[in-house]
């Protein structure tokens, strides 16, 4: 397993400058140091006509919630964001660019949600906000400029799981159905004991020391983490859930969790669609400024997108770019 050549710079580019990781500072530093690091990775946009700032009434205040929408006469299909950050840091502001680019490549509007984050509002206070935006946007679709009848769920990292868990509450609980879920290097255990998690453990990247970090925080009793809504691959059924696409890479410590939520719901009998990118650790979307690999991938969540709000037949899976994927 090697490293891809610019992780390899980037890798040497924190080393010399004493790159220090999330999970040795407090929640504020690394809050900080995270929203500086994601304005530093961007210089490369997609810009979607218009792109402006809400709020709603959710479960506990308001909710924030940004909106990119390409102009269009007809309503457009409807994605739901979910940014990353361990459910600990990360906005709206973090997941910017991939919200533009995915709005402008997939031609359709995005919702992208500001949950609550932890440790001030543990689970599953992220959970019962991005469920009220799910539902808030879906009714009033309309006037997103959207169509309630094409909605899917996107996120990554965290993000991811969010997305995950929003595929199971609205198959739980009648909500808006969903013609495809986006799961972009998911974590989806809360205490998964699995090959990646113990291979993974470089600090010049998001590892398995993260990993702990983030759910300590975010799992107010560890009991919590056995719900299905904090740890999808948990939940007894995967049954009629929206298709997937799992994007997970090489040396990323939930890659595995990523592989067996794919697994899991092919044996329930939901099309997944499952590629891993060979060479990339966790986090490869939000260097897509410097890797090709990442806006490439982009492109894949757009096209798989557009082919499933296309059409409601079981999806083929997407050819794979030579060399990328595995």
């Amino acid at each position: 397993m090697s490293l891809d050549p610019t992780y390899v710079m980037i890798r040497n580019y924190r080393e010399a400058t004493g790159f220090t990781p999330l999970y040795t500072m407090t929640v504020e530093e690394a809050r900080r140091a995270d929203a500086a690091t994601e304005a530093g990775s961007w210089n490369w946009h997609e810009h979607p006509e218009e792109v402006f700032d809400l709020t709603f009434a959710g479960p506990a205040g308001q909710v924030p919630v940004r909106v990119y929408r390409p102009q269009s006469d007809q309503p457009l299909p409807l994605l739901m964001y979910f940014n990353g950050g361990g459910f600990v840091v990360g906005s709206v502001a973090t997941s910017d660019s991939i919200c533009r680019a995915l709005s402008s490549f997939a031609q359709c509007v995005v919702v992208s949600v500001g949950y609550r984050l932890a440790p001030e509002n543990p689970f599953p206070a992220a959970i019962d906000d991005s469920y009220a935006a799910l539902k808030w946007a879906a009714e009033h679709a309309a006037e997103l400029g959207a169509d309630a009848r094409r909605i899917a769920v996107a996120g990554d990292s965290s993000g991811g799981n969010v997305a995950a868990v929003m595929a199971l509450r609205a198959r739980d609980h009648d909500g808006p159905p969903l013609s495809a879920q986006v799961l972009v290097y998911p974590p989806l255990h809360s205490n998964l004991d699995s090959d990646s998690m113990r291979e993974h453990k470089d600090p010049m990247f998001f590892n398995a020391y993260s990993s702990k970090w983030f759910w300590s925080l975010y799992l107010a009793d560890p009991a919590d983490g056995d719900s299905p809504y904090a740890s999808p691959l948990s939940a007894a059924d995967h049954s009629r859930l929206p298709a997937a696409l799992i994007m997970t890479g090489e040396l990323c410590p939930v890659r595995d969790e990523g592989r067996l939520y794919a697994d899991a719901l092919a044996r329930a009998g939901v099309p997944a669609v499952y590629h891993e990118y060979e060479g990339l650790p966790h986090g490869f979307l939000a260097v897509s400024a410097k890797l090709q690999t990442g806006r490439d991938a982009l492109r894949l969540i757009a096209e798989f997108l557009q082919e499933r709000f296309e059409s409601d037949d079981v999806l083929e899976p997407v050819a794979a770019a030579s060399g990328a994927l595995r």
